[in-house]
């Protein structure tokens, strides 16, 4: 039989070891606690940290990206800033940061381009307007010609006859950069006609010396002539506006495989490299054109060239220079564009080819 000391001492022992297992379990509960609110105000630490590093990359997303890619769209030159957080690329929250942006990107383009046919449907309407009272004043220009024999007088009338060609060339390029239709149609006609039509529409024909090396007679089908000849009035435009008042601007027009060529070269500064990539991009008419994208004040011959090289299946070159150190720009025709005209019943004119149908009269609204 168990002596009462004996038990005593077993229960003072189990009850020594009970409070120790209880003491010890509630240090441990206590160091757990405090190790948890150690982790929690790290992850408060760290989770301030990423709002405030979100928050400032939210703001230099609206700060400095957005406004650089809304100003990129007209200044390919402008670049975009990345994120200002190293952290976030890559990263979901920065893979949502750049959704956003491309997002913005895609309406800002969406919206200027809706705005921009806006306009170039205003500006349609507004060209036929005005080519229709400059055909009616170039035919009262010529009535008077015939009807007047004073040479003084005649001399003036033909100086504003040309003046009003001139005139007429802008709004027939602006019509054609905003889509219109090139506005004339003409019977087949010579092709050197085509080219020293083009080059009677301008202010310094006299500076442009032609060489035909083409085979007599060398012609374009009727729906080419018009096209040929706005294009080639671009390209002398843009030769002479390049070049020294003193300089000439040479065309030589010559049989190529499969075609014939126009080569006009002028002793002008020539172009840098990215005007020369841009210029070569806008005659390619691959690329939309958008009136916001011709400078001001626009300048429309290369996109007026490029919209008609598309639209009647002709080329036109600008990526080397010319012998004189300026430009080289050809155009190059297709001989499916080409006909041949019996020059003893039809001998190339002196001028341009005359128009067989005029542009249609504006509405009335």
């Amino acid at each position: 039989m168990t002596e009462l000391p004996d038990l005593a001492a077993g229960a003072l022992a189990a009850g020594t070891l009970s409070a120790l297992a209880l003491g010890a379990g509630l240090w441990r509960s206590r160091r757990q606690r405090a190790l948890q609110r150690e982790e929690l105000a790290a992850l408060r630490s760290r989770l301030d940290g990423v709002q405030t590093a979100l928050a400032a990359e939210i703001e230099h997303l609206a700060g400095q990206r957005i406004p650089a890619a809304a100003r990129h769209l007209t200044h390919p030159r402008v670049t975009v800033p990345g994120p200002a957080q190293p952290q976030f690329i890559g990263s979901p929250l920065g893979i949502g940061l750049e959704s956003v942006l491309n997002s913005v990107r895609s309406e800002l383009t969406a919206q200027r381009t809706r705005i921009d046919a806006a306009a170039q449907a205003g500006m349609r309407g507004a060209t036929r307007e005005i080519q229709a009272a400059l055909y009616r004043l170039q035919d009262a220009l010529r009535s008077l010609q015939q009807r007047y024999d004073d040479p003084e007088l005649t001399q003036t009338l033909f100086a504003l006859d040309h003046e009003n060609e001139q005139s007429l060339r802008r709004a027939q390029v602006a019509a054609v950069v905003c889509g219109a239709w090139v506005g004339l149609a003409r019977e087949e006609s010579h092709l050197v006609e085509a080219v020293t039509g083009g080059q009677a529409r301008l202010a310094g024909y006299h500076r442009v010396r032609v060489h035909n090396h083409l085979e007599t007679g060398t012609a374009l089908v009727s729906h080419a002539v018009e096209p040929v000849a706005i294009i080639v009035a671009e390209l002398l435009d843009n030769a002479l506006r390049h070049s020294a008042p003193d300089t000439e601007v040479v065309v030589n027009l010559e049989h190529v495989h499969h075609g014939a060529c126009v080569t006009v070269d002028d002793a002008g500064l020539g172009m840098t490299q990215d005007e020369r990539d841009r210029a070569r991009r806008m005659v390619a008419g691959s690329d939309p054109i958008l009136l916001t994208d011709l400078g001001d004040p626009p300048r429309m011959g290369f996109a007026a060239i490029g919209r008609l090289t598309r639209q009647f299946d002709l080329s036109v070159d600008v990526s080397s220079p010319s012998p004189y150190g300026g430009v080289r720009a050809v155009l190059r025709i297709d001989s499916h564009l080409l006909s041949r005209i019996d020059p003893e019943l039809q001998p190339p004119a002196a001028g341009a080819p005359r128009s067989t149908r005029r542009a249609p009269a504006p509405t009335r609204t």
